[in-house]
């Protein structure tokens, strides 16, 4: 089964839409894991980070969409952290395999070093799908789309502050700007396969109308969510479809943190759920 046939049944028989990030960090779910008795806590990095993943995808499993670990979490621990994610990657494929996940690395070279990042995230660690920054132009992302079951999400209008100092730079005779214009050459141009979405953030509530008008039904990745002040039913409300699904709303301090004790589990579980019902209450 292919990424996209994954998530449109999470989207239909799951009914959610919800992205679980993990993106954990290590002084920090060692805290957590020592509250909970787990003696993981005091095990190596490796061991650590794998542990906490695997009860937060436990918890969380039959309400996510898809799982997104954040490579650069990881790669700070070195070695140990990459075996890690290789590990967690190992654990949802066997465990729900029916939860895909997404590797967010953000790669974009030029067409052979992009063709290493491809077998890195596809054949190493066996991800689903991955995020990548399409500055380089079209071939940079040529290597990661020749993988047709594979997803592809390219960097369109990002959550962060400063998203504007470049993304809103005029391009085009009509003044469009250069996150619409990704957006036109992503849904014009490089989804011949029909195998990619668009990054957008749910900060940026009205661009994500915008991008919605020009991409059709291609699926967005939207982070931003919960600690970053993105707002769940603006994003909805703009982002949705016109099935009223094509979301996967990505939150993952809100609910790996959601609390430091021993019921860390219980608390990531809650705020996964209400993430969803707020997601498809404002659908």
């Amino acid at each position: 089964m292919s990424f996209w046939e994954s998530i449109r049944l999470r989207w239909s028989v799951a009914n959610t839409m919800v992205c679980v990030g993990l993106d954990p960090d290590l002084e920090r779910i060692r805290r957590i894991l020592l509250a909970a008795g787990d003696p993981a806590a005091d095990a190596s990095a490796e061991d650590a980070l794998y542990a906490f993943n695997r009860r937060i995808i436990d918890a969380t499993a039959d309400l996510a969409a898809v799982f997104k670990p954040q490579i650069a979490h990881y790669a700070a621990c070195g070695e140990e952290g990459l075996r890690a994610l290789k590990r967690t990657i190992t654990y949802i494929h066997t465990r729900r395999p029916e939860v895909p996940v997404i590797l967010d690395a953000k790669r974009g070279d030029i067409g052979s070093t992009a063709e290493r990042y491809a077998q890195e995230v596809f054949e190493h660690f066996e991800a689903d799908a991955v995020t990548v920054n399409p500055y380089l132009g079209g071939d940079s992302l040529e290597p990661f789309l020749a993988w047709e079951d594979r997803g592809v999400f390219v960097l369109c209008r990002t959550s962060n502050p400063s998203a504007r100092e470049l993304q809103d730079l005029p391009v085009c005779t009509d003044g469009r700007p250069l996150y619409q214009e990704v957006a036109r050459l992503a849904a014009e141009q490089w989804n011949s396969r029909g195998n990619l979405g668009l990054v957008m953030g749910a900060t940026y509530p009205d661009d994500l109308r915008a991008v919605r008008a020009i991409a059709g039904d291609m699926p967005f990745l939207v982070p931003g969510v919960g600690a970053q002040g993105g707002d769940v039913n603006a994003a909805v409300a703009n982002g949705k479809d016109s099935a009223g699904t094509g979301l996967l709303v990505n939150s993952s301090r809100g609910i790996l943190y959601a609390s430091m004790g021993a019921d860390f589990e219980a608390a990531a579980r809650n705020a996964a759920q209400a993430l969803r019902d707020a997601i498809n209450a404002a659908r």
